[in-house]
């Protein structure tokens, strides 16, 4: 366990004179904690050991990234680790992923204890995967747990890529792997509180304006004590609180739905968040706008030719995505097929289905695999009048 500046050195010395790639896993405190930010960071390396990096109270993580930063990082599901060691400053240059790999090569189970198992041979309990890593100090055999999650998968790595090789796929998973590595995280919403779950239930603009100055003033709360916004006070909580439509703060406290670690310890904090939405004279929309293409179950009533496209061209790339052995969703994302079904290109050729793929975020393995498989079913939806016997649904 490096806890400080001086071992963070020594131990970035022993890695930088290890060989071949380094092993990564991050432990975050997801579900405990506000930021999503790495607690614990574990590196593997032949000839270095394993070490358990403790972010927040070594703080400053240049060493590790300089004595590394050229190595090959093999993770478990990349972009769930990537941006918090962003955060911290450890940037890889080049990327495995054994777990985008497993899904690629249409292993029914991917994740880490199943997939070294597999090829190993070796049992991982995998007891300690939702604790709260901001716990400290952390118990032994959680430490032991988290070396075991790095410890084999420089083997793994090997053998899933002697896989990939054989499969003629290891070409495909390094242009996911520069994906991953490159992509730009999802934009923030303009108006977050509007992902309250079961925020359908509210009606009305000035119950959703106490919707919104509920959720605000439990996220600046969770922000103030870094902890996650749910143990404060649940979403359910929130809706059942503004649909009771309590009249004071007792009624408030009597909504037995509102439940919560600080739904009564802060119940002066959620019935100001009542006052000050009922009296917000900026009263949300019930509805804005979006670029979200309408639910699949409308399109034949909104726009019946791109429902007859996506009909035709969906089990055309799902019957793809079997025959390559590997989940639909990795051969292409549904999203885009949906997009350029709702919105084709005017010529329907595969350069220029490749060419809409590309713009929407498609590989070009992917595109090579799929665009003319989709050009071909949106001919045949042309060529087929919507519901007649060609309509492959």
């Amino acid at each position: 366990m490096i806890e400080t500046a001086e071992e963070l050195s020594a131990a970035a010395a022993t890695l930088a004179a290890g060989t071949g790639p380094v092993a990564v896993d991050v432990e975050r405190a997801s579900g405990f904690r506000y930021s999503a930010r790495a607690y614990l960071v574990q590196v593997f390396r032949e000839g270095a050991g394993v070490f358990l990096f403790d972010p927040p109270a070594i703080g400053d993580m240049t060493p590790l990234q300089d004595a590394i930063a050229d190595a090959e990082w093999i993770f478990h599901a990349a972009t769930q680790d990537l941006p918090s060691l962003r955060e911290i400053g450890l940037i890889p240059r080049t990327i495995f992923d054994t777990e985008l790999s497993a899904r690629l090569l249409g292993w029914e189970r991917v994740g880490l204890g199943a997939v070294v198992e597999r090829t190993l041979g070796i049992v991982l309990k995998k007891e300690h995967s939702a604790a709260d890593w901001s716990t400290r100090p952390l118990p032994q055999d959680w430490l032991e747990y988290a070396a075991l999650d790095v410890l084999h998968l420089v083997d793994v790595r090997d053998a899933v890529a002697e896989e990939l090789e054989a499969t003629g796929k290891l070409d495909w998973a390094h242009e996911e792997f520069a994906d991953e590595l490159t992509r730009l995280p999802k934009r923030a919403p303009a108006e977050p509180w509007r992902r309250l779950s079961g925020l359908s239930k509210v009606r009305g603009r000035r119950d959703l304006a106490v919707a919104r100055a509920l959720w605000l003033a439990r996220d600046a709360f969770a922000r103030e004590t870094d902890t996650a916004p749910g143990r404060l006070v649940p979403d359910r909580s929130i809706v059942a609180a503004v649909t009771a439509h309590p009249r004071s703060r007792g009624e408030l406290a009597g909504v037995k739905e509102f439940v919560g670690r600080a739904s009564r310890t802060e119940l002066d904090r959620w019935w100001q968040a009542f006052v000050d939405g009922r009296a917000d004279a900026d009263q949300p929309a019930e509805r804005v706008p979006s670029d979200s293409l309408p639910p699949v179950r409308a399109w034949s009533g909104r726009r019946p030719e791109a429902d007859h496209r996506l009909k035709m061209a969906k089990p055309a790339v799902e019957a793809h995505a079997e025959f390559l052995s590997m989940p639909t969703e990795n051969l292409l994302t549904p999203e885009h097929l949906r997009r350029v079904a709702w919105q084709p290109p005017e010529r329907v050729t595969p350069e220029a289905i490749g060419e809409a793929l590309a713009a929407l975020g498609a590989r070009p393995w992917q595109i090579g695999q799929t665009a003319p498989i989709i050009a071909r079913a949106f001919v045949r939806a042309a060529q087929t009048p919507p519901g007649d016997a060609g309509d492959a649904s």
